[in-house]
C-alpha cells in the first residue's frame, strides 16, 4: 500500500485521519503542491493521476484518486473500526454532510481555484480572502443548520458518539478556515466538534502540522 500525501492539502488530511482512525499504515510519498512549480503537474506524478492532484492511493494493481472513493476502499477493506455506521438512513446523512463539505465547499478554495484567481484573473489579496470567506460561510452556515436540526444523531462527533465520515471531512475544512482567519463563533456546533476531534490522538497524528513533509516546506 502507497498513499501519496501533501502536508496541507484537505482532500489527503481526510485520508491521514481514516488510516490513523483504522490503524492502517501504508507507505506515504510525497507531492509538494508549490515546488517545482508543483510537483502534482510533473510528468511522472500525472502518469499516475492524470486530473493531478493529491491525494492518491496504490494498492497492488489499485490506483485511486478521490479522498471519498479512497475512504470507501479503506471501509471495505479494512471494516473495523467502521467509519459509517450499518444504520441506513444515518449513513446517508453522514455521507450527504461529507460531500456537502467535499463537492461544495472545498472544491471553491481549493489550490488550483486561488492560483487561477491570482494568476489568470488578476484577483489581488483582500478579493482573494473575500472569496474565501464568502464560500466558507456559506458552506458552514448550511452544516451547522443541519447538525443542529439533526439533534438526534448528535454525540461529541457529527453524527453520534464515534467519528465518521463527517468529523474525517469536517476537520480539514475548518482547518483551511482557520489558516485563512475565518471567525468561528457564528458555528458553535461545528467548532465544538473540531475541538473535540483535535483531542483526539488520530486526528492529532493526521493533522498536517504532524506530517513528514511539512518539516521541508
Amino acid at each position: 500500500m502507497k498513499f501519496y500525501s501533501y502536508w496541507r492539502s484537505s482532500a489527503a488530511f481526510r485520508v491521514r485521519i481514516a488510516l490513523a482512525l483504522k490503524g492502517i499504515h501504508p507507505e506515504f510519498a510525497y507531492v509538494h503542491l508549490i515546488k517545482d512549480g508543483g510537483q502534482q503537474k510533473l510528468s511522472a506524478y500525472k502518469a499516475l493521476n492524470p486530473a493531478g492532484l493529491v491525494p492518491l492511493w496504490q494498492d497492488d494493481e489499485l490506483t485511486l484518486n478521490q479522498s471519498l472513493a479512497i475512504l470507501q476502499y479503506l471501509e471495505d477493506t479494512h471494516p473495523a473500526p467502521a467509519l459509517l455506521p450499518v444504520d441506513h438512513a444515518h449513513a446517508a446523512l453522514i455521507r450527504a454532510f461529507s460531500l456537502d463539505i467535499a463537492c461544495d465547499i472545498h472544491p471553491l478554495n481549493n489550490l488550483r481555484v486561488l492560483q487561477y484567481l491570482t494568476g489568470t484573473l488578476g484577483v489581488d489579496e483582500t478579493q482573494k480572502l473575500a472569496w474565501i470567506h464568502h464560500w466558507l460561510q456559506q458552506g458552514f452556515t448550511a452544516l451547522e443548520q443541519r447538525l443542529v436540526q439533526q439533534t438526534s444523531w448528535m454525540g461529541p462527533y457529527c453524527f453520534g458518539d464515534t467519528p465518521s465520515w463527517a468529523d474525517i471531512c469536517l476537520v480539514p475544512q475548518i482547518y483551511n478556515a482557520l489558516r485563512f482567519g475565518l471567525e468561528m463563533t457564528a458555528y458553535p456546533t461545528l467548532w465544538q466538534i473540531y475541538q473535540h476531534c483535535m483531542a483526539q490522538d488520530a486526528f492529532a497524528k493526521a493533522a498536517p502540522e504532524a506530517q513528514a513533509d511539512a518539516q521541508s516546506s
